[in-house]
């Protein structure tokens, strides 16, 4: 007799810029979740789906959880976070080798009271030295009651594969909730706003305050054809004219490399038309937080 199915959440949480939204994409192995250098890129509690012959693993990626940022947009993104691992059916926490920090110490008693709480350590083919792992593995034991350590590289499958096998044994018996196929359960019109929101912040890197948000105005099917017209909101006259650059050009190529990442994820054609709006304060707005789709 086979392995029984099983099918639960996953929840991947860390410090800002640790690799959480990396991980998540190569489990999947397609790209669902945004990344740049910039922190708390991810916003949302994006849910990546993996179907294979005996599970179905549902990743919840969430925002960095950081005390820097004290305005409004912060709070809800940390609230989304604490929120995510109570749901959990299994929690991953992702540290890097032989680096612990303040903020990753913050990260762990968010999931303190979780039953099933994996540690993975993330860019362990970048130690030279491997006799150091051990001792920082001997190190996190105190941190908290993990019931795995896993180190891992994503770029080694094998690695991987590993991790899956580690989190299928936490995971309940039942059946899949999403069709095989599927990978995500966003949107198109969703993961059209998260491309075009990494590419200004892949653009811009630290020219650009992180309160940057995309909306799409408009998101039409015409045959094999998406119209797509979105807004991207700043909150200074300042930021608009970085955004859109000498004679328009940092805001075309922002387009044309969002245009490029939504044609190879939606496989059709895009069209796309893009708008800069000022909305001053809007990241300590709750109403217009709101309004934009944070929960």
């Amino acid at each position: 007799m086979g392995a029984e199915f099983r099918c639960g959440t996953v929840a991947i949480i860390g410090r800002p810029n640790v690799g959480k939204s990396t991980l998540l994409n190569h489990l999947v192995g397609q790209k669902v979740s945004i990344t740049s250098n910039k922190a708390q890129t991810t916003r949302h509690r994006i849910t990546g789906i993996l179907t294979d012959a005996t599970t179905q693993f549902l990743f919840l990626d969430t925002p960095g959880f950081q005390k820097t940022h004290d305005n409004a947009l912060n709070r809800v993104l940390n609230r989304t976070v604490s929120q995510t691992v109570i749901d959990a059916d299994v929690v991953v926490a992702i540290v890097e080798a032989t680096r612990f920090s303040d903020a990753d110490e913050q990260v762990l008693k968010q999931a303190a009271n979780s039953a099933h709480l994996i540690l993975v350590i993330s860019k362990c083919d970048r130690m030279k030295d491997k006799s150091k792992l051990f001792s920082f593995l001997t190190e996190m034991q105190s941190k908290a009651n993990f019931v795995a350590m896993v180190p891992i590289s994503v770029q080694q499958k094998q690695t991987l594969d590993e991790l899956k096998k580690v989190i299928r044994a936490h995971l309940p018996i039942a059946p899949a909730i999403h069709d095989a196929e599927n990978f995500t359960d966003r949107s198109e019109r969703f993961m059209a706003a998260e491309f075009i929101r990494e590419k200004v912040f892949r653009q811009l890197g630290d020219e650009l305050p992180y309160a940057a948000n995309v909306l799409i105005d408009k998101f039409e099917e015409v045959g094999g054809l998406r119209r797509i017209f979105a807004s991207i909101v700043v909150e200074k006259t300042s930021q608009k004219a970085i955004l859109i650059g000498e004679k328009g050009e940092r805001l075309k190529r922002i387009g044309t490399d969002a245009r490029k990442e939504m044609e190879a994820s939606f496989g059709c054609k895009i069209y796309l038309e893009l708008w800069v709006r000022i909305k001053k304060g809007w990241a300590d707005d709750g109403a217009l937080i709101r309004q934009y789709g944070y929960e």
